[in-house]
């Protein structure tokens, strides 16, 4: 089984939130959506909860799925879902740096390779 990691699209005001990526070494500085690795016994939604919280101090309610499974090299896969957020307000708890990004100012920072179709699709479904 490949490695499955889940990523939150988390849009408030037509913003999406976006972070920068502080390790490891090769990803730190490049942008993500936040998420990370399923643990053994997780469902993805329940690991993409957990992570949340983790990287964010947030709970989220996530809601439809983006796309399918997104290649992340030979044996990783990505799994994205919209997600709003119920309580907390986001801190970079695991991240250099978090940034709500309008519709116009998406590209304004450098998404890993692995996150920047899913922000691309999203752009063009008009969200974020």
């Amino acid at each position: 089984m490949d490695l499955v990691v889940v990523g939150a699209a988390i849009i408030s005001d037509g913003r999406l939130l976006g972070a920068q990526r502080a390790e490891p070494p090769h990803l730190a500085g490049g942008w993500e959506l936040p998420g990370g690795k399923v643990d053994p016994g997780e469902s993805d939604e329940e690991a993409l909860v957990r992570e949340c919280h983790e990287e964010l101090g947030v709970e989220v309610r996530l809601g439809r799925r983006i796309g399918g499974d997104w290649p992340l090299g030979e044996h990783a896969l990505l799994r994205v879902w919209t997600a709003e957020i119920l309580a907390g307000e986001p801190a970079a708890l695991e991240h250099l740096a978090l940034r709500w990004l309008g519709p116009r100012e998406l590209y304004d920072v450098d998404w890993l390779p692995s996150d920047r179709p899913v922000v691309e699709l999203l752009a063009a479904q008009g969200i974020g």
